[in-house]
């Protein structure tokens, strides 16, 4: 039997969250450096399956097959390709990352690394499952414990509030989603939630016109598609910094990736069909989520609303359905994810020491915090879409893939990158140059080592893939060239 490298991924992370729960609440030094172990362990076996994945061979690898529950066609079911593989290694490095940047939690930090790693858990097992079933069943259990890390951890302004705005957004998406797989089931006659058998399944084009929407749109409310949206910046806002992490970087990819995977992977007539009005609410979702970042003066604010505009590249390259708009939209949730994640860490860091997120309350913080501010500024290069960094690298496929499919949408789409360039510039200019409020002067202490690891780590990766996309471009494209031979050359 081959080594379930796929089911360690999935569920080291839930045995050492639930073995933290058995740690005395006080030793939270132990406890510190068990989550980094159990964080660990799982990043660098994420690291090992992508550099192992033979591209030559193409298809799921790692797969791995077991019955759960016969009776109703259900089994355990996991597999990587070109497409999920770089997500399984963007959670990877978050969840290690964002356990770095909670290092100094001393409020029940026990209790908060295990509802995160229960977190990461659900999140891979959504990325890896090959059965309809599984990926329902992680998909949830990835919404429950963001409701908790918010409510219990979370800015106290206005946790709560965001905790259950949060979480009834997701629900009502995920019920939706859930009525249009079920449907699905039924109707392919198969007896079986097997997303390999299901997406041979034939279903009627009248089908697929009608449900698409179901799946499609319950699953793309978790991606932040307009106008179901707005639970996200709030999201951001009230999370503490490495649930923000998680929230923006891999979350959000929870949600399209699920869109994808169950709603044009399996239902290609209906993707089809409803592609016209993916790109008008992804194309509102890029230009007005870029307006409205650049108009906050809530540092946190911006990023959220950034990562709404973001986000809509990604959806608009799946509505592309061709081989350049899914190929960067790939590239794009991988990038988008580390970027984003950089972004938080880095407001993160100025938060604790200034404890404030307004942006013109700050100013002159490179000269305390130099390694903050190049990072945010690599972090807005990649945002930018800057030649050099990952997001050249996705956003340029998306918008060669949105000029064949719909050139005007490409031109409208394009307003973004002006806006994102001057919403970045003005942040990076208030917050890091010009001179420092008086009340900061002395009082802004360095940056802590393990701060730093997060930071060279996610700002490292952005240049990598950027500098060389060939660690990255080529494995995706396999993964796009599979959804085009399903959805039959759109």
């Amino acid at each position: 039997m081959a080594f379930p490298i796929l089911s360690i991924i999935v569920f080291t992370p839930i045995v050492f969250g639930l073995a933290l729960l058995l740690f005395p609440a006080h030793r939270h030094r132990e406890i510190r450096i068990a989550a980094l172990v159990g964080a660990s362990i799982t990043t660098v076996l994420s690291i090992w399956a992508y550099f192992t994945y033979d591209q030559a061979l193409g298809g799921y690898q790692f797969v791995e097959k077991i019955p759960w529950i016969p009776a109703l066609g259900i089994s355990y079911h996991v597999g990587v390709d070109g497409m999920n593989l770089p997500l399984v290694l963007l959670t990877g490095v978050v969840i290690f990352t964002g356990v770095l940047i909670s290092w100094g939690i001393d409020d029940r930090p026990r209790e908060f690394f295990a509802f995160l790693f229960i977190l990461a858990t659900g999140v891979f097992g959504v990325f890896v499952s090959l059965d309809l079933f599984q990926l329902l069943f992680f998909y949830e259990i990835a919404v429950f414990p963001m409701y908790l890390l918010i409510a219990i951890w979370g800015w106290k302004v206005t946790r709560e509030y965001a905790a259950m705005k949060l979480t009834l957004y997701l629900f009502v998406g995920s019920v939706i989603a859930l009525v249009g797989a079920l449907a699905m089931y039924f109707a392919s006659g198969l007896g079986t939630f097997d997303l390999l058998a299901l997406e041979g399944a034939g279903f009627s084009t009248g089908f697929q016109r009608f449900w698409f929407p179901f799946v499609f749109f319950g699953f793309a409310v978790l991606g932040g598609i307009f106008p179901v949206h707005n639970w996200s910046p709030d999201g951001h806002v009230a999370a503490p910094t490495a649930v923000s992490m998680f929230h923006a970087g891999v979350l959000m990819k929870l949600g399209a990736f699920a869109s994808l995977r169950v709603g044009i992977m399996l239902m290609p007539e209906g993707a089809k069909f409803w592609a016209p009005l993916i790109l008008v609410l992804a194309t509102v979702n890029v230009v007005y989520g870029a307006f409205i970042a650049s108009v906050q003066t809530d540092f946190k604010y911006v990023i959220g609303f950034s990562s709404v505009s973001h986000m809509g590249l990604v959806l608009l390259g799946f509505a592309s359905l061709n081989l350049d708009g899914l190929t960067g939209a790939g590239i794009q949730m991988f990038s988008h994810g580390v970027m984003t994640a950089l972004f938080f860490a880095v407001v993160g860091v100025v938060y604790d020491r200034a404890h404030t997120r307004e942006i013109p309350k700050l100013g002159g913080f490179i000269r305390p915090l130099p390694l903050a501010a190049v990072a945010f500024i690599i972090g807005g290069l990649v945002s930018m879409g800057m030649p050099g960094f990952s997001g050249f690298i996705a956003e340029f496929p998306i918008f060669m893939g949105l000029w064949q499919r719909a050139p005007i949408v490409a031109i409208v789409a394009a307003i973004s990158i002006v806006i994102t360039a001057s919403y970045i510039m003005r942040v990076v200019g208030n917050v890091f140059f010009g001179e420092m409020p008086k009340e900061f002067e002395g009082h802004i202490s360095p940056i802590k080592v393990q701060d730093k690891v997060a930071l060279v780590m996610l700002a490292v990766i952005l240049v990598i893939v950027g500098v060389y996309p060939r660690i990255m471009a080529p494995l995706v494209q396999s993964g796009a060239q599979a959804i085009l031979a399903l959805v039959g050359g759109a």
